[in-house]
């Protein structure tokens, strides 16, 4: 029995490439084609998805050269099959689930293209006749503009010819004006679309048909409509930004840029920021955070205004500001929300005088009845911080903005979310000042501003990630992270403070895990995870701030609830956030401890190696990479004994078709650094990732330079690999040393 299972398993690669020959074949009957692609398809993709990870790995496992003729045969077909639908397209997405996360599907997004590009002529035509005003059905007409909103990417060709362009512009634009909503918006989405992707053709459309279009869908009635007029115009900010950032990286290059902006944006600004204001006022205090409404979109249109177009924002914008006095509490919080829209663009001098005046009547908002005014007022007190950070100088700023923000820090979730916002802000700000004034040798103030009341915000700060309703608004995500900027951004006499907060965070990691063994809900150790997951990344930032004789201190108290989590996670399905916060943690701690580190070896060495093997959760497997690494630099040569282990499982997870590529990256630079660390006895190992170095080396090459993800992965591709010859090059070379690495990495290096 044993053997026969053997060889049906020898025989499946066979099996699979007959499939796709004959799905390929046009000599086979129609009924075996569907057959043969019906199989095919069932081999790769189950419903069930524990069945469908087993089948997509079961894919992974072929031989390269049989996927990559599978893969050929596949594309081929699509267009030549006589049945509807296509059996092959149903092929080309099940291989699509299995290799896009490991990034190996490019080969077919090429093809894929090009068969889409070469029949981009005729599908267009089927559309754009579908689109046409005359069409009596609105049913077609939708569909129609719908499948040009999805295939505007493959018509680069026909809108660079001119009459080409008319006609889809003509139809769009006559779309727009469709009496049926759903095709104006469907519409209105392909001129978003359109500006986006074809910015350069659209100098003769714009005043004769696109402003008046959006203006009148920016004034509609109907949100969804009001949406995509308000959408077209922070489109077009946001393609003029970019282009304004093109065109000074070419000035800077002494080159002339490819694009050059036609600043409609700044244009458009006198006609459209006031409609935009008005927009705002139509807020609805029972809104819910997730639902998308045009008084939310103008808003973000605004600030995207004032970015691009800088002062030129303020002069519209500035007769609004009246309404900060308004007893209307829609336009008190529409005036605090659209100054807080206009401070990134503008220049900050000019500004200035106007955050001063305007800081008061913020402070004072913060204890206004409406809840959306206070919301709204404490996220613009938060981009004052954030962008003007020098009004905190100002003579009793502090002393009038803490105590209001101490006290909404106990509000509605929503309020305290966006306080903890503003409260990273002045932490930020205030420490770069002292740090302005002068530091110590490590590069530390050494005081500031916020020493006084620093226990007390940290105290404040604690008590807010235990509140009942945390998980609202994400305020206990948002408490913990101002937690962490408060510990990092802290001068010499806040020491203490931080001190004792590592002692709290191992004592509240204690109760959570005494937690865990007696919680039977589902949704309850989903929040128990996420908090051990928030604590563990608090440990990093105290831990980052102690010097390493006190952090010895706690070191054992440190590791033991670290092991324990990592423990605990292998048990937990979707503990992998947990899993990786806490390898980061043991990083901070190897690095802050050095050669202290090393009797926590044995204890953690089986928690890393599990998460050195977890394929499925990258982020896990790239946590435990750069835990070796830290390791390495930490203990150096003490950590040869424990390297075999850890050696084997870095080739194995290289040469697997599972992992991430961007993790084999960072696997290529950690062999660097345990060479740096072991020095000669590295020689075991030299020859294995000699030939996978040789092979990334000869690897790193951009096949298309316009595609930007392709030329990121080779450049870290790259630079891993001469990190890792470099590391190499000096771990093995000890003074009077026979071995001379030079005479096989030159070569490879030149």
């Amino acid at each position: 029995m044993l053997s026969a299972m053997q060889e049906i398993h020898r025989a499946k690669p066979a099996f699979v490439k007959e499939l796709s020959v004959i799905l390929r074949s046009e000599e086979c009957q129609p009924f075996a084609r569907q057959a043969a692609g019906l199989q095919l398809k069932n081999v790769l993709y189950a419903k069930e998805e524990e069945r469908r990870a087993q089948y997509l790995n079961r894919w992974l496992a072929l031989p390269a050269d049989i996927r990559a003729q599978v893969k050929i045969l596949v594309v081929q077909t699509l267009g030549t099959e006589p049945f509807r639908p296509s059996i092959a397209a149903q092929c080309v997405a099940a291989i699509a689930c299995a290799e896009l996360p490991s990034g190996i599907f490019s080969f077919m997004d090429v093809h894929l293209f090009k068969v889409l590009e070469q029949q981009s002529n005729s599908i267009l035509t089927a559309i754009v006749h579908g689109m046409r005003k005359e069409e009596p059905s609105v049913h077609v007409r939708l569909a129609a503009t719908n499948a040009l909103l999805n295939s505007l990417e493959f018509t680069k060709k026909n809108f660079g010819m001119e009459a080409e362009r008319h006609i889809i512009m003509q139809v769009v634009c006559e779309a727009t004006q469709c009496a049926d909503t759903h095709v104006k918006v469907a519409a209105l989405q392909c001129l978003v679309r359109i500006m986006s992707l074809y910015y350069q053709f659209m100098e003769q459309y714009m005043g004769s048909a696109l402003f008046a279009i959006s203006l009148q869908a920016i004034n509609s009635d109907v949100p969804e409509v009001a949406l995509q007029g308000i959408e077209f115009w922070s489109n077009v900010c946001e393609e003029e930004i970019t282009l304004s950032l093109e065109a000074e990286e070419a000035a800077e290059n002494n080159r002339v840029p490819e694009q050059v902006s036609r600043h409609y944006a700044k244009g458009a600004v006198p006609h459209i920021c006031p409609i935009m204001l008005e927009i705002l006022t139509h807020q609805d205090e029972n809104d819910d955070d997730d639902d998308w409404t045009p008084s939310k979109a103008a808003g973000v249109c605004i600030m995207l205004m004032a970015q691009c177009v800088g002062d030129t924002i303020l002069d519209p914008v500035m007769p609004f500001l009246k309404h900060f006095s308004s007893t209307n509490w829609k336009y008190k919080e529409a005036a605090i929300m659209a100054f807080g829209s206009i401070l990134d663009g503008p220049d900050p001098a000019k500004l200035m005088t106007l955050v001063e005046q305007a800081m008061p009547a913020l402070i004072e908002s913060m204890a206004e009845k409406n809840v959306t005014i206070r919301d709204t007022a404490a996220w613009t007190i938060g981009r004052v911080l954030e962008i003007c950070p020098e009004v905190v100088n100002k003579d009793g700023m502090l002393a009038r903005l803490l105590p209001a923000l101490s006290q909404a820090l106990n509000q509605e979730p929503r309020v305290a979310a966006n306080v903890c916002w503003a409260l990273v802000a002045l932490v930020k700000a205030a420490y770069d000042m002292a740090c302005s004034q002068g530091t110590d040798s490590s590069g530390q103030p050494e005081t500031y501003a916020l020493s006084p009341c620093f226990e007390a915000m940290i105290s404040e700060l604690i008590k807010t990630t235990d509140r009942t309703d945390g998980n609202q608004s994400n305020l206990r995500l948002a408490a913990f992270e101002t937690l962490m900027e408060l510990i990092k951004n802290s001068p010499k006499d806040c020491y203490p403070v931080v001190q004792n907060t590592t002692v709290l965070m191992l004592k509240k990691l204690e109760q959570l895990l005494n937690m865990e063994a007696t919680t039977t809900s589902s949704s309850d150790k989903n929040q128990l995870m996420d908090l051990q997951s928030l604590l563990c990344a608090t440990l990093q930032s105290v831990l980052r701030k102690m010097r390493s004789e006190d952090a010895a201190l706690v070191g054992e108290h440190v590791m033991n609830g670290l092991v324990q989590i990592m423990n605990r996670t292998s048990n937990n399905k979707g503990g992998g956030s947990v899993m990786e916060e806490a390898l980061l943690a043991v990083s901070v701690l190897a690095e802050t401890l050095s050669n202290g580190f090393l009797p926590y070896v044995d204890a953690l060495k089986p928690h890393l190696m599990r998460a050195l093997v977890n394929h499925e959760e990258p982020q896990v497997c790239a946590a435990a990479v750069g835990l070796v690494t830290d390791m390495c630099r930490a203990i150096e040569v003490n950590i040869a004994p424990a390297l075999d282990d850890i050696m084997n499982t870095l080739v194995q997870s290289l040469q697997s078709p599972r992992l991430d590529k961007d993790v084999k990256v960072t696997i290529l630079g950690c062999f660097g650094d345990i060479a740096l660390a072991i020095g000669e006895h590295f020689e075991r190992y030299i020859q294995i990732v000699m030939s996978m170095l040789i092979e990334a080396s000869t690897a790193a090459v951009v096949t298309n330079p316009q595609d930007y993800d392709q030329v990121d992965y080779v450049d870290k591709l790259r630079e891993n690999c001469v990190t890792a010859y470099t590391g190499i090059l000096q771990g093995m070379r000890p003074a009077g040393s026979e071995n001379d690495p030079e005479k096989t990495l030159m070569p490879v290096l030149i």
